[in-house]
């Protein structure tokens, strides 16, 4: 299991964005229009530490980690969620 690190310094615009450097990009293997959640940890209401998950794996990583926790509908409606990360309908509701 790898260890967090450094992997580079970004600045915020005065609109809030902040750019990906290329070679973090080529080493995430991120590509525009690719959709990540933005997971917040936090203590006694201060932030900090900002991770990017892709949505794909947060939906999995919900799924492992609830799927043992939870019964009946409750397990039904986990199963639905959607490879974006939303909840999709299911044909009885």
């Amino acid at each position: 299991m790898g260890c967090c690190k450094v992997e580079s310094i970004v600045n915020v615009d005065g609109r809030g964005q902040m750019v990906l450097p290329k070679e973090l990009r080529e080493k995430a293997n991120i590509h525009p229009g690719d959709k990540l959640a933005l997971i917040c940890l936090e203590k006694k209401g201060t932030i900090y530490c900002l991770s990017l998950v892709r949505v794909e794996e947060l939906t999995g990583m919900v799924k492992d980690l609830l799927g043992p926790m939870v019964k009946g509908d409750d397990q039904k409606t986990l199963g639905r969620l959607g490879q974006n990360g939303h909840m999709t309908k299911s044909k009885e509701e």
